[in-house]
């Protein structure tokens, strides 16, 4: 009997084994096919946000990681690319995280013009509930559009908010969560270009953290 159940006993350690050892090897197969996805949709927002006429100089030497919990809804730091165009900025694409999502973390990419104006406002990723929360993918629908051209005129600007909370926003319907908290994400980006301007220059350049 005992003979038997140690017998079980290794056979299920073994079988654990190979199965640990074999989702370390396909984590590791496809760690690099989902950092080349990542980036590959990013550079695709950049170029949504920053288009080329915003710039002639390469992005990426005008991308620093600026660690603002306050303003960007992340501990860790992230990046912040400049438009810099005969000297002169044009323009920001700045990353966010809406920490308050109704499935988690929505991580946004913010693009804002040298005037205040909002260029666009793009999802990178999410987890809210699909045929719900995920409309603020635009290809499910066109309400992350409503964003572009609109400006935060000082902190207690109360148009930035749901419709339901009084504000200019649509909310989706029995999904409130998901938009409000995207606004107030965009929100608080805005208010870190009206207010702390300098720290998107200023933070260290993203090779030096990221």
């Amino acid at each position: 009997m005992l003979e038997t159940m140690r017998k079980n006993g290794l056979v299920l350690a073994a079988f654990a084994l190979v199965c640990t050892a074999l989702i370390a090897l396909t984590n590791s197969l496809t760690r690099s096919t989902i950092i080349e996805q990542e980036q590959a949709q990013l550079l695709a927002v950049l170029n949504e946000l920053l288009p080329a006429s915003t710039h002639d100089e390469p992005l990426y030497e005008h991308c620093v990681a600026l660690k603002s919990p306050q303003y960007l809804g992340s501990r860790n730091p992230l990046p912040v690319f400049t438009a810099v165009k005969q000297g002169e900025i044009q323009g920001y694409a700045i990353e966010a995280i809406a920490p308050d999502g109704y499935s988690g973390e929505i991580k946004l990419v913010v693009g804002v013009n040298a005037d205040g104006s909002l260029s666009g406002v793009r999802v990178l990723n999410h987890n809210e509930t699909p045929g719900l929360g995920d409309k603020i993918e635009l290809k499910k629908s066109r309400w992350l559009l409503d964003f572009d051209g609109k400006r935060l005129n000082g902190a207690d600007d109360l148009r930035w908010a749901v419709r339901n909370d009084g504000g200019q926003f649509d909310a989706f319907t029995g999904a409130t969560i998901t938009p409000r908290a995207v606004v107030g994400a965009v929100r608080k980006v805005l208010l870190l270009v009206n207010e702390q301007p300098q720290l998107l220059t200023t933070a260290p350049r993203c090779g030096e953290t990221l």
